[in-house]
């Protein structure tokens, strides 16, 4: 599945919560070793500000990457066949 196919499940999804999260390599704290991190950076119940987001964010930071999470309430996200993740690769981080 492509990159533009996931964003579009994600701002669909039927679940209220819309997760906007960037997945990252970064220079860790007080180090030249490199670190993967996930972050949630933005939550909303409106699909349309969602996906005007996530644009705002993607222009903003290129070389950062964004994913949208439709997200249930009051489950537990692990219980579910997927839920928000980002994966990093050790490559990435070389």
């Amino acid at each position: 599945m492509e990159y533009e196919e996931y964003i579009r499940l994600g701002l669909s999804g039927d679940a209220p919560l819309k997760l906007i999260l960037c997945g990252d390599v970064q220079n860790a704290r007080d180090s030249n070793i490199k670190a993967g991190v996930v972050s949630v950076v933005f939550a909303t119940n409106d699909r349309a500000l969602a996906e005007e987001k996530l644009h705002e964010l993607t222009a903003a930071n290129p070389n950062s990457y964004y994913m949208v999470y439709s997200v249930p309430l009051d489950v537990d996200l692990t219980k579910l066949p997927h839920y928000p993740s980002i994966e990093i690769a050790k490559s990435d981080l070389q």
